[in-house]
């Protein structure tokens, strides 16, 4: 049978009366549309023009119902917690609590209560809403399983303090079990998911820069079981310096361009409403033979020498790439090199004008003709281990709701803000009969590192893992079919430049930096590496116009001569500067000839749902 037609934006789903906490306050009339609740004052007198009165679920990280503690308060009560955008743009977390007070008795208030929490929380998920059935909790799977990665030295030491103060608190929210290991040394991380029994996580997601979701990867792909591994889903929270795919992520999700905490609350939201898309890895093979996996870029020249010149400046966080672009204008090399790429079969996206690729007529003339698991050491801190107090509002009251077990960090969830002041009110408590035993937040504590036969989970709602790459066996990752070894002839079909060059770069998503839309029209999973270079010539003042125009993605639309640009499935850079730096992923590696080649659709990234306005009011 074929699934139901999406539902328009503005299609009443549930419409009804509610009134506040505390009881004394006003009375709404409340309407769930797929995108949004909207919210009416119906007393103690009707508003002309609402104020506050929508609440966009793009802004909502999750729900919970709660009861009053009072034996003679029959209502039951549901409480959203929602970080809507400030006058100055930035994210402030609030919340709105709803009275259930229709019916005579607790247990029909009760039953309301849920079914507008669990169509909120399907909608949140991508869940389908049953047409005429109801609407009950056991729509709702069972909560995703994640483990956090977490890089304490990230930010200018503040990734800690950010995840403690932003991550932990919503996700908490949005009912997501669980634990949390602070990486300690370099590759700490690419050990830990070496030894992880994966069966028991829905999904890896890293609180730091782009580094340390490289070095998971790169684990999960030196596992003998590496076909599997590197379905598992991973996902990344930006509390770095450089946090190039968060903002690919935060594109995608349809949010206006962010950084620091506003980026960072943006990925959390987008990671509690779940869904995932497939992610292309690409293989990279240095000049020593070894091999590694870059989810982000290659690169050669300015960038790489800014990225890498830059470390002393970490202390600034994101602005020592500013500080870093300054001192390489300063001291603007160029580099002799040879670029050879497969060109795509498929042309990408077509870019808006505004985004134009240029192509040098004499450079495409250059194509030739066509003819075992580690133990638990001590060392490996969760979240059960350590003091995780979560921060309390500003405002608050003694009677505070308190969240569900269910919405829980280990037991105990962030406190409500408190904006009611019902000093005169019972306070509200989870409901007992609301938590079932897979809901437990016992079952949710898992242990970061297990040994034994793994466990199949049950469905968590969260995207399954990419099962549609079909790639020949091979230790350490797939084979690069493309490629012949280094230092030997290329196949026909390839195209080959030589000269001076300024930079180089390849990047398999759209964003070079959280504020550097290099190519605006890349996808996460369209098979394609995207290739640019600045040949000699450019001017200091040219350079710099290109990385402005960067950040809005325009950059194209200057008819820069030296810039240009091809889509490519393999390519090879050959530097003939004797002298250099070479990045993966932001990370240098051994200077001399490198190839590399795409693997579409290899891993599954956690990006939230697509296609949210790109705008918000």
């Amino acid at each position: 049978m074929a699934p139901p037609p999406p539902l328009a934006a503005s299609t009443p789903l549930l419409h009804g009366e509610f009134g506040s906490y505390p009881a004394r306050g006003p009375r709404f009339a409340l309407t769930l549309t797929p995108q949004a609740l909207h919210i009416q004052r119906l007393r103690p007198k009707p508003e002309a023009r609402p104020r506050g009165g929508l609440v966009l679920l793009t802004e909502v990280s999750g729900c919970c119902t709660l009861r009053s503690r009072s034996p003679s308060d029959s209502a039951a009560y549901f409480c959203i917690y929602t970080y809507p955008r400030g006058r100055r743009g930035g994210r402030r977390r609030a919340t709105r609590t709803f009275r259930a007070d229709g019916a005579a008795t607790y247990e029909e208030n009760r039953t309301e209560a849920q079914r507008w929490a669990t169509a909120l929380m399907c909608l949140l998920r991508g869940l389908p809403l049953p047409g005429d059935g109801e609407i009950t909790p056991e729509l709702l799977p069972r909560p995703p399983r994640l483990l956090l990665l977490v890089n304490p030295f990230g930010g200018r030491g503040l990734a800690w303090q950010w995840c403690k103060n932003h991550v932990l608190p919503m996700i908490s929210e949005a009912g997501l079990s669980f634990n949390l290991i602070q990486t300690e040394r370099q590759n700490h991380a690419r050990e830990l998911v070496q030894g992880l029994n994966l069966s028991e996580w829905d999904g890896i997601v890293t609180v730091s820069g782009d580094g340390l979701l490289h070095e998971v990867l790169n684990g999960l792909l030196d596992r003998p079981d590496w076909e599997e591994a590197v379905k598992t889903p991973v996902g990344i929270l930006p509390c770095g310096s450089g946090n190039a795919l968060a903002g690919a992520v935060n594109q995608h999700g349809g949010f206006e361009p962010a950084l620091g905490v506003d980026l960072l609350l943006n990925c959390s939201l987008l990671l509690c409403r779940g869904g995932g898309c497939p992610l292309d890895l690409l293989s990279v093979t240095l000049a020593s033979g070894s091999r590694c996996f870059s989810f982000l870029s290659v690169a050669w020249g300015f960038v790489s020498d800014v990225d890498i010149q830059s470390e002393r400046f970490r202390a600034l966080g994101s602005a020592r790439f500013t500080l870093g672009t300054v001192l390489g204008l300063a001291t603007l090399h160029t580099y002799r090199g040879r670029l050879s790429y497969l060109p795509a079969t498929v042309e990408p996206v077509s870019p808006t004008s505004a985004h134009g690729l240029p192509r040098a007529k004499s450079e495409l003339t250059l194509a030739p003709a066509p003819a075992p698991p580690v133990a638990h050491s001590p060392l490996h801190r969760s979240v059960s281990d350590l003091p995780l107090p979560l921060p309390q509002p500003a405002l608050t009251s003694p009677g505070s709701p308190e969240p569900l077990p269910i919405l829980s960090l280990n037991g105990g969830g962030p406190e409500l803000a408190g904006d009611w002041g019902g000093a005169g009110d019972a306070p509200l408590s989870p409901d007992p009969l609301l938590l079932s035993p897979p809901h437990s937040p016992k079952a949710a504590l898992l242990s970061p590192i297990t040994e034994g036969a793994p466990e199949v989970p049950a469905s968590s709602g969260f995207p399954p893992p990419t099962t549609d790459v079909s790639i020949a066996a091979s230790p350490g990752g797939p084979p690069d079919h493309l490629l012949p070894p280094l230092g030997t002839p290329l196949p026909p079909g390839w195209v080959t430049l030589e000269g001076d060059f300024v930079l180089i770069l390849a990047i398999s998503p759209s964003h070079l930096g959280a504020d550097l839309l290099a190519a605006p029209h890349a996808r996460f999973d369209d098979g394609l590496v995207h290739l640019f270079w600045v040949r000699s010539g450019i001017s200091r003042a040219a350079l710099l116009r290109l990385f402005l125009a960067m950040e809005r993605g325009s950059h194209f639309s200057l008819g820069c001569p030296q810039l240009g640009y091809a889509a490519a499935r393999a390519f090879r850079l050959e530097p003939l500067t004797p002298r250099g730096v070479l990045t993966v992923d932001g990370e240098q590696v051994e200077y001399g000839p490198l190839q590399a080649q795409v693997h579409p659709s290899l891993g599954t990234l956690l990006t939230g749902p697509a296609g949210c306005p790109r705008r918000e009011p």
